[in-house]
């Protein structure tokens, strides 16, 4: 049993590890995964990996008995896209059950074993029979979301990579949470060099075309009226540029229409802004929907943007404290503080934030009507407005900070040469 001080020292540990990049495991497509296990232990492992947000496309059942019940099983019913194998055995006992199991696996399934044994002799038999992938006990729910995400978009994928999604909501309308989502994404373009894509999802009230002074053709209804033709070309030819290495996606910002949404509406378009920039930025509208929930819940990293009054605080705290207990492998929501420094207005302190919130904000925006307002009405970004202004450097630190570390250059993999010998699995 660990003591307390190992225990906050494994817990800073984990922590530290997400921080460092781990919460950017790509999304698993959608695809069929069972997992026949041996132990209640990887079971229990495994059904935490499967809640995970990037697993939410993959259809998962798991079952105990491992690699016989495997063999099994499939007699007389197909494999599944992702096939998870939690074995004890070694040596050429198991590589024996391993042929067996071939002889009734389709070439197409990719297989990932869960191993208690590390012993380089088996490994290279069974990657050189075709096995996809290796995970070790002990092992964390993470690992096996990390191994399942690198099989469809790792170094072997064709695909290319994933861009990051970074989601930013309001504790409350009026906070200025698009004004600050704008500026992040085209300060990422500007100042960062990386293709960014902004998305208004306020379809009845956006205001990125106006923001950013553009008279969009076309809109992201266009793309949620019309699922079945979602791709990356689709919405490509949807977007708009705005800057240089910034396009925008707009709202209709139109009344004409109720836009009650399915929680999976989005999903297509969000899809495939991922595969069309390294940086994608969601503008949500201060809703609480089946839709931006799922969203929120999914997003790589998560923004709330709240003023320094009593309900900010109230509604930022409970966003927090739901999506960090929806998000158990990520990095935790963020929070920045805008329209600091009303004149004549009670405001609570920043520390008084950070220690009900139990995390410092990433940016404390102060209030400036008038820097704000001007660019409001003329399309323009703070920086292009007064560059030399401090909230400038807000905004920077703010993209710095979401977006710093996506890869700017994203070019197709190149696939791996298959291993000698009959590939049985894949």
């Amino acid at each position: 049993m660990m003591t307390r001080p190992q225990q906050s020292a494994a817990a800073a540990e984990e922590l530290a590890e997400l921080d460092n990049g781990n919460e950017d495991i790509a999304p698993v497509p959608q695809v069929a995964l069972q997992a026949f296990c041996e132990t209640a232990e990887i079971a229990a492992a495994v059904q935490a990996a499967a809640r995970d947000r990037r697993m939410s496309g993959a259809r998962a059942r798991i079952r105990m008995g491992g690699i016989a019940s495997a063999i099994e099983a499939y007699r007389n019913s197909p494999t599944p896209d992702v096939l998870l194998l939690e074995t004890g055995m070694r040596g050429g006992d198991f590589l024996t059950r391993l042929d067996e199991l071939a002889q009734v696996c389709d070439t197409a399934t990719r297989v990932v074993l869960i191993v208690r044994h590390n012993d380089i002799a088996i490994h290279r038999e069974t990657m050189r029979r075709g096995v996809s992938d290796h995970v070790f006990v002990p092992l964390r729910p993470l690992d096996i979301v990390r191994a399942v995400s690198r099989l469809f978009g790792g170094p072997s994928s064709e695909r290319l990579a994933l861009g990051r999604v970074i989601a930013v909501i309001g504790a409350k309308g009026g906070v200025g949470a698009s004004t600050v989502a704008h500026n992040i994404a085209w300060t990422a373009a500007r100042d960062l060099a990386i293709e960014t894509v902004i998305a208004d999802l306020d379809l009845a009230f956006g205001t990125a075309s106006l923001g950013y002074d553009q008279e969009p053709p076309w809109d992201i209804a266009d793309a949620v009226s019309s699922p079945d033709r979602v791709d990356a070309a689709f919405i490509d030819r949807l977007m708009t540029q705005c800057a240089d290495r910034l396009r925008l996606l707009a709202a209709p910002a139109a009344v004409d229409r109720i836009y009650d949404l399915a929680a999976e509406s989005l999903e297509p378009v969000i899809g495939a802004l991922r595969a069309s920039a390294p940086c994608v930025v969601l503008d949500l509208p201060h809703a609480w929907t089946a839709w931006s929930k799922r969203i929120l819940i999914e997003a790589d990293d998560v923004l709330v943007v709240a003023a320094p009054d009593l309900a900010d605080l109230r509604n930022a705290k409970n966003l927090i404290d739901t999506l960090r207990a929806a998000r158990p492998n990520s990095r935790r929501p963020r929070y920045c503080l805008n329209q600091v420094g009303v004149p004549n207005r009670p405001e609570i302190k920043s520390s008084d934030f950070a220690r009900a919130l139990e995390d410092e904000p990433v940016a404390v925006i102060p209030f400036d009507p008038q820097l704000f307002g001007a660019a409001a009405n003329s399309g323009q970004m703070i920086a292009k407005i007064e560059a030399g202004d401090p909230v400038v450097g807000l905004f920077r630190q703010l993209a710095q900070t979401l977006a710093g570390d996506v890869e700017c250059k994203r070019e197709q993999a190149t696939p791996l040469s298959p291993p000698s010998g009959k590939l049985v699995f894949r």
